[in-house]
């Protein structure tokens, strides 16, 4: 198993981060592509249109989001891994600190770049369109 630690600092406070990751059309929106999510602990949700699938496991509201997760890529066998959104305030908005752990042996490189793509880039220009 692998695992990968990436940062990224948004120009907006952790509030608006975490409220858009756990809402459906939020999500959908600083994506691009069609999520649904209920937060709430226990939950199940999907991204990325299907191609993201898990449950929340654990939030601390605007600091934290803790959820198993899988793609359509892993092995069939393969445990969920887990993935951990830390928000932290900073002086210009919130870092974002993401570490996903337990990834298929083969796939950390790819997701590390899906999570700079996919993630970052369209959140970046959703949040500051917001401004």
């Amino acid at each position: 198993m692998e695992s990968i630690k990436l940062t990224k600092t948004f120009a907006v406070k952790p509030k608006v981060i975490y409220t858009a990751w756990l809402n459906s059309k939020g999500h959908s929106k600083m994506t691009g592509s069609k999520a649904k999510i209920n937060p709430k602990v226990n939950s199940g949700f999907t991204a990325w249109d299907g191609y993201i699938t898990g449950k929340t496991t654990e939030l601390k509201t605007d600091k934290k989001i803790v959820q198993k997760w899988r793609t359509t890529e892993f092995p069939e066998h393969a445990q969920d891994s887990l993935l951990e959104v830390k928000l932290t305030p900073v002086q210009n908005g919130t870092k974002l600190t993401i570490e996903h752990k337990n990834i298929p042996d083969g796939q950390a490189e790819s997701y590390k770049k899906g999570w700079k793509d996919f993630y970052f880039k369209p959140m970046e220009e959703y949040f500051d369109s917001q401004k």
